[in-house]
């Protein structure tokens, strides 16, 4: 089988070098981020995504020496309020028909219809958003960003596994912090946790790192978390990034954090090093200086799938792209201990969730235990009997 396997290849990188080069043109579609955060730390570089996606380009053009390709990364970033139409329009008219897009849920809807009419394929690596899975689902839309159900669950897998299953939630008072709490309900449901009570935080606006803040910080956070029933960890619902971080070492009991602060689950921690990561998060920090974010890994990601589909299928075409990305036959190595295919029923990209604390990745879900007929990965998010997406 591996001899045939070498075969194949060869015929491939033969056949490409044949061929006329294939220059495939690549852009990148992303807001700025906003500067406001809690901790200085957290603070978005400059070239937040774009640096992972000139790193995959980087990779993908090692490879496209051999079979006759070459991948160009088009850059551009959005002005607050400025429309994802008009610079997705500038991108196409540049020739990318393939997009890596890091936009909010709303401005990817608006941007994927558009994109019908030059036929351009999205990557979605941000928005973690279920409607854009579930009953907004769109065939130009690949995601590979997780979605909140996937982190959520693996968050819960962990905390089950260790028998912290009495869950005090507090979210936040935006939209998509009761869309982020509304994951952890079925999370909780759905492996047999409980929680014991839900309090919400009001944003009242304010500068966030005031000279008084940690005062005010350390007097608010206890009354928040006193008197709630007996409980094991403490989910944070906070994805405007307004609370959560504030709630380590000054909640009324002392209980772990999880969810948006303390234990975190999400797709890419630059603390990652595990199966051959460290040499990722190396060849990253040696480029850009920094470590590598979720939305620089997930854009890396995207890349190495338009640079693995387009050395398989010999096309630059956004549909033949998508036919063998959905296909059986596709796979794709991402440092995470396994490799990575897609959901074909909603084009969601299955892949494990790290737990870090920010230093350390604790642990990496799907659990042991959490099994499934055809894929332990399945496990995290809505699996296909659950589905409502019908592809459009």
């Amino acid at each position: 089988m591996r001899q045939i396997l070498v075969l194949v290849g060869m015929l491939i990188l033969a056949r490409a070098a044949l061929a006329e080069p294939l220059a495939i043109k690549v852009g990148v579609l992303r807001e700025t981020h906003g500067r406001e955060t809690i901790s200085i730390l957290d603070l978005p570089a400059a070239d937040d995504t774009l640096a992972g996606a000139l790193l995959g380009a980087a990779d993908n053009n090692t490879t496209g020496k051999f079979t006759n390709q070459s991948f160009e990364t088009i850059d551009a970033q959005l002005g607050e309020g400025e429309d994802a139409v008009a610079a997705l329009d500038r991108l196409t008219a540049q020739g990318a028909r393939v997009v890596i897009a890091d936009l909010a849920a709303p401005r990817l809807s608006v941007a994927a219809e558009r994109a019908k009419a030059s036929g351009a394929l999205l990557f979605n690596v941000s928005a973690p958003d279920e409607a854009l899975r579930e009953e907004e689902c769109r065939a130009n839309v690949v995601h590979v960003a997780p979605s909140r159900a996937m982190l959520a669950d693996g968050l819960a897998q962990y905390l089950v596994w260790k028998k912290w299953t009495r869950w005090f939630l507090i979210k936040g008072s935006h939209p998509e912090d009761e869309f982020l709490a509304s994951a952890y309900r079925l999370a909780a449901k759905k492996f047999g946790a409980k929680i014991v009570e839900e309090r919400v935080f009001e944003d009242t606006g304010g500068g966030r790192r005031s000279d008084s803040g940690a005062v005010q910080t350390q007097r608010q956070i206890p009354a928040l978390t006193q008197g709630a029933p007996a409980y094991d960890v403490l989910i944070a619902a906070d994805e405007s990034e307004v609370f959560a971080n504030y709630l380590p070492y000054r909640s009324f009991d002392a209980r772990p954090v999880a969810g948006s602060a303390g234990l975190v689950p999400t797709n890419w921690d630059g603390a990652h090093e595990q199966w051959g990561a460290q040499q990722l998060q190396n060849r990253f920090m040696q480029n850009h200086r920094r470590a590598m974010n979720a939305r620089d890994n997930a854009a890396w990601l995207a890349m190495r799938m338009i640079g693995e589909a387009a050395t398989r299928t010999g096309s630059g075409d956004p549909e033949k792209l998508r036919a063998y990305l959905v296909s059986p036959e596709f796979s794709i190595a991402a440092f995470k201990g396994v490799r990575l295919t897609l959901r074909p029923w909603n084009q969601q990209l299955r892949q494990p969730i790290l737990l870090s604390d920010g230093r350390m990745t604790a642990s990496v879900s799907p659990q042991e235990g959490f099994l499934h007929q055809t894929t332990e990965l399945d496990t995290l998010g809505r699996d296909r009997p659950e589905t409502k997406c019908r592809l459009k």
